[in-house]
């Protein structure tokens, strides 16, 4: 028997949605294409199919009403089947939406959309017209997305118009087909036969992983976000004592001279990544002149293989002023844990004696930077609020808040202004998407090749002038700084566009008034070793109850170095010979260390003793982790 008119319509209107998808998928390809470009066609392709199963069921979930409409309302129904198109069309406009703002939105955060209106929703709502004015190109595949959906979304046909309606024995007929299809609904909507519904780390199940998002669409990744399970503890050791000998936590060095007063400046510095900067690039392409500079002048220290352990800003500041990397796919900051026991370098100093307080050139809230400066122990939080004239300034972008210039020189004015010995961080924000510059710097800066990179010249001017003027402080010569960035932004250079090149910061340490510690520059480093380094420096006791293991100081020459961070539904573990990934199948792979590269295969024969025991240490870290935020035991 062959379907009834109801059931063909609807699967020939289902048959258009998935067609549609696989364009934005298509779209997603080209606007993503540097991310994919050194893996072949074949596997490219397979993605392709892979991701159909991830269509399916993004698009019965999203239209689950729409498919209950479709078998209640009669075929025969002019008016009725007018309104379920527009309802259509509507319905699906969202999820068109998500995947397209994803074509650009995927370069800044290096996965696909999820929970942003928890994170930095707030602020998206805000400058929705204005990024809507900068993205406008964006909406014309959109709106001709929307336009062929309605064109071509199938209406019945004569025949099927003229069909009458189910009598007698053919009412048991019409049962048994909405049974199959109710059936089969469900079957779509778990993603298969598996034990489990489909999840967002299946994707990642395919080689290279970086083809998960590719897989993906956006849709799924949202809707599956709104009913985000609880976070699983990690059972790769029997106990937190078991795993403590794998975790490979830093010694605490003992210091043997006496605490040195050094006020302490962290300039957190908006997408400011290695890839835009000369001195780490062999002076090729540089658009930071000071920088590079202040990198190889004297009182300097540059770790040439620092890595963030995270992809957005949120994640940022957990990690330098916690040592909390970011291995969840939650930012800390507005996850369950966020009540959780933290310490911060701004509590440890403040009972040494220091002022502490964060700067940021945002809005109030933003990101719950200053909630989570608090918890840190910085004592004051200057937000936008507090910049004099704030929004009705003359400094203020338009967009996030004050240009970068002027808020560096307020930030020197207050520092002059604050007893010493005083730790102040500040978050510059120019280097944000949509990239704007002062209206007197336009033309000032070479247009390099991306959006961004005449915005990084900008931010680098901004910085020769804060240290031109801090220079002449009192101040000046007691203080040390530590340059470093949130996480990485735009890419057009290859050699960057890996797992490893997507985290590739910078990290500077400088101290005009007497030499640093010797350190290795070319041990590996990442954000979470900020608080173990100043506290090294500064001839602090680094009290284990206080410090968290991930990180250690970038001073300790009995510590090797590493980094951390989560990508995709993979989690990384850097070492000077090789980068290990532990896969959400737990399998480990290793790939040879590059600075900043990692090939898109693993090595093939890894010497089994090595894996063993990169994989132990990096499934205790995850499980250290994990367990600790669960049971709020990170200090036990």
């Amino acid at each position: 028997m062959l379907p009834s008119p109801a059931i063909r319509l609807l699967l020939r209107r289902f048959a258009l949605l998935m067609g549609v998808y696989t364009l934005l998928r298509l779209g997603f390809y080209a606007f993503n294409f540097a991310t994919f470009r050194d893996i072949d066609t074949g596997s490219v392709l397979l993605a392709f199919v892979h991701g159909l199963r991830f269509d399916v069921a993004a698009l019965l979930w999203l239209n689950l009403p729409l498919v209950l409409f479709s078998l209640l309302v009669p075929v025969r129904s002019r008016i009725g089947q007018q309104w379920l198109r527009g309802l259509f069309v509507l319905v699906n406009l969202l999820g068109f939406l998500l995947n397209v703002i994803d074509w650009q939105y995927f370069k800044f955060i290096g996965r696909r959309l999820s929970n942003e209106w928890h994170t930095i929703g707030d602020d998206l709502s805000r400058q929705a017209g204005q990024i809507g004015l900068h993205y406008w190109y964006l909406a014309i595949p959109l709106l001709g997305l929307v336009y062929l959906l309605w064109r071509l979304c199938p209406m019945p046909t004569r025949a099927e118009l003229a069909v009458p309606p189910p009598r007698g024995r053919q009412w048991l007929g019409r049962a048994l087909e909405f049974a199959v299809v109710v059936a089969l609904v469900v079957l779509g909507l778990r993603g298969g036969w598996q034990l489990k519904p489909l999840r967002t780390g299946t994707a990642f199940e395919q080689q290279p992983a970086v083809l998960g998002h590719l897989a993906l669409n956006s849709t799924f990744t949202v809707l599956k976000s709104f009913d985000e399970t609880p976070v699983e503890r990690a059972h790769y050791f029997a106990s937190m004592a078991a795993l403590r000998p794998a975790l490979a936590a830093a010694p605490v060095p003992a210091r043997a001279t006496p605490p040195v007063a050094n006020n302490v400046v962290l300039l957190l510095i908006e997408s400011f990544g290695s890839e835009y900067t000369g001195v780490e690039n062999g002076g090729r392409g540089g658009y930071t002149p000071f920088f590079d500079s202040l990198a190889t002048a004297p009182g300097a220290l540059l770790m040439r293989d620092n890595y963030a352990n995270g992809r957005r800003s949120i994640e940022a500041l957990p990690a330098v002023l916690s040592g909390l990397p970011s291995l969840m796919d939650e930012p800390f900051i507005t996850s369950s844990f966020q009540t959780a026991e933290v310490h911060g370098l701004g509590e440890i100093l403040r009972r040494h004696g220091y002022a502490t307080a964060m700067y940021h050139a945002g809005t109030n809230g933003t990101m719950g930077f200053d909630m989570f400066s608090g918890m840190a122990g910085m004592q004051r939080y200057y937000g936008l609020n507090e910049y004099p004239g704030g929004t009705k300034s003359p400094d203020y972008d338009g967009h996030w808040g004050i240009f970068d210039e002027p808020y560096l020189q307020f930030f020197n004015r207050q520092l002059t202004a604050t007893k010493q010995p005083f730790f102040a961080t500040l978050f510059t924000l120019s280097a944000h998407d949509p990239f704007t510059i002062p209206a007197q710097h336009k033309g000032q800066f070479s247009a390099g090749t991306l959006p961004i990179h005449p915005t990084i010249a900008y931010t680098d001017l901004a910085l020769r002038r804060f240290f031109a003027a801090a220079r002449r402080e009192p101040w000046f010569a007691n203080t040390l700084f530590i340059l470093t960035a949130d996480h990485t932004s735009q890419t057009d250079q290859p050699g960057y566009q890996s797992p490893l090149g997507n985290h590739k910061t910078p990290l500077l340490f400088y101290r005009s008034g007497q030499p640093l510690p010797t350190a290795n520059p070319h041990r590996i480093t990442q954000q979470a070793d900020v608080p173990a380094s100043v506290l090294d420096v500064l001839g602090l006791p680094q009290e284990q109850k206080q410090l968290l293991p991930f990180g250690s100081s970038v001073f300790d020459a009995g510590s090797p170095g590493r980094a951390l961070f989560r990508d995709g539904d993979s989690y990384y573990l850097v070492h000077s010979d090789f980068v290990t990934e532990l896969t959400n199948k737990n399998e480990v792979r290793l790939y040879p260390y590059q600075t900043h590269f990692i090939p898109t295969k693993p090595v093939a024969n890894p010497d089994p003793t090595l894996v063993r025991k990169y994989g132990d240490e990096l499934r205790a870290c995850v499980q250290f982790y994990v367990n600790g935020l669960v049971d709020n035991q990170l200090y036990k």
